[in-house]
């Protein structure tokens, strides 16, 4: 493994926690340490962007390929069902639910659920037409 690589790995988990921690911070009302919270999330980003000069270095430019727009437009409906699905989910599970969240939220669930199931079906359509 060359150093490089090895830094990258350790800036990037260092980097996703102190961001993780500094969310977490902010976002948990009972820390009540709001503005704290948005520092650290700050030098957590920091040190993630730490890593993009040393990937530059170890990695020269690579020549790409034409883009995939089939494989685009999966990951745009993936991510969008996602979305969906955990609306849903958290209109069940955040606070006390009444009866109508709890139908809201099981109906837009199971709908995001539908859009990421059928994401490959649509995925082999485009791809089959593409050919």
């Amino acid at each position: 493994m060359k150093k490089e690589t090895l830094l990258e790995i350790i800036l990037g988990t260092i980097g996703g926690l102190v961001f993780a921690i500094g969310m977490c911070m902010g976002l948990i009302p009972e820390w009540d340490v709001f503005t704290e919270g948005v520092v650290v999330a700050s030098i957590g980003f920091i040190i993630l962007l730490c890593i993009i000069p040393i990937y530059k270095k170890s990695h020269p430019k690579k020549q790409h390929d034409p883009v995939n727009w089939g494989l685009t437009f999966t990951w745009i409906i993936g991510v969008v069902g996602a979305l969906v699905m955990g609306f849903g989910m958290s209109k069940i599970m955040v606070g006390n639910a009444t009866q109508s969240d709890m139908i809201i939220g099981m109906i837009t669930g199971v709908i995001g659920l539908i859009v990421c199931v059928l994401n490959y079906p649509i995925y082999s359509f485009i791809k089959k037409d593409n050919k």
